[in-house]
């Protein structure tokens, strides 16, 4: 069996940095990627002999190709029994614009404006996001975080069972759109206003034994963790393949940053297959 993956999605968001990151994870990459193609593409990956059992295909415009032709063709690779997984990276509108007014390149969706082109592409593919088994916010993210953020999310990933991500950030920074469950941790008592921890994050002991330290925090915790005892097994009984929590705090630097690596833990304890990714940390 052939493990695909199918990497696409809005123009300026990222594909080609994703496909450098799967490459040194050790995937077989095929880079911009018509639509019309993937259907011969899989037939010479998947021939006798073929040595090729992890692939991923960057679906783009080039040449012409649309990405929403994208979706008959995965089922049918879907059809013929191999592991296939559809990955949409997005970013807002605003950074889009910037990326693109920031390199001077043209748009694929040709118009007199950029965020026109955007807005154009966004509702041609909308069906395809839907449809995606991840979708993953760049925006607040540089090429090496995005590099990290690919290559820990889907590098390794050889276990077909549903994959738990819990990611840290700072509400000032903006919620992350790719999230599925967000939990506000504002309430808790905040290193930043302590002179002694202000230096540090979320990662070092001294922030750490004081966040985890009050008794709101485990009860928080306590009740996080039973209820995802009872989501997780759900939600991978409906056959969702990645499931992301969001700890969010002011600045994404100490307070959610302590508990998303708490919350790993327990879920690891749990069994899952799970990774912590810190967006705002470095902040």
């Amino acid at each position: 069996m052939t493990d695909y993956l199918l990497i696409t999605g809005m123009s300026g968001a990222g594909r080609s940095t994703a496909a450098a990151a799967l490459e040194d994870a050790g995937w077989y990459v095929i880079d911009n990627m018509p639509p019309s193609l993937l259907g011969p593409a899989a037939d010479i990956v998947g021939a006798p002999g073929s040595e090729q059992d992890r692939v991923a295909l960057v679906i783009g415009r080039g040449g012409g190709a649309s990405v929403e032709e994208a979706l008959p063709a995965i089922e049918e690779l879907r059809s013929r029994g191999d592991r296939v997984r559809l990955v949409f990276l997005d970013a807002p509108d605003e950074i889009l614009v910037r990326r693109f007014e920031g390199t001077r390149r043209r748009h694929p969706f040709s118009g007199e404006k950029v965020a026109d082109a955007i807005a154009d592409e966004r509702r041609i593919l909308d069906p395809v996001r839907d449809r995606a088994d991840v979708v993953l916010d760049t925006g607040e993210l540089n090429v090496n975080q995005l590099r990290v953020r690919i290559a820990e999310l889907l590098g390794d990933d050889a276990d077909p069972g549903m994959r738990t991500s819990v990611v840290s950030f700072g509400y000032k920074h903006g919620v992350p759109l790719d999230v599925d469950l967000v939990f506000d941790c504002r309430f808790l008592p905040n290193p930043h206003w302590v002179d002694e921890l202000r230096p540090f994050t979320g990662l070092n002991a001294p922030v750490r034994d004081f966040v985890l330290s009050f008794d709101e925090t485990r009860q928080f915790l306590d009740k996080v963790d039973d209820l995802l005892g009872t989501l997780l097994p759900a939600y991978e009984s409906e056959g969702k393949s990645y499931l992301t929590i969001a700890m969010g705090c002011t600045g994404g630097r100490h307070r959610s940053v302590a508990l998303a690596e708490e919350l790993a833990r327990l879920l690891a304890e749990r069994g899952a297959v799970t990774t912590v990714f810190h967006r705002d940390v470095d902040r």
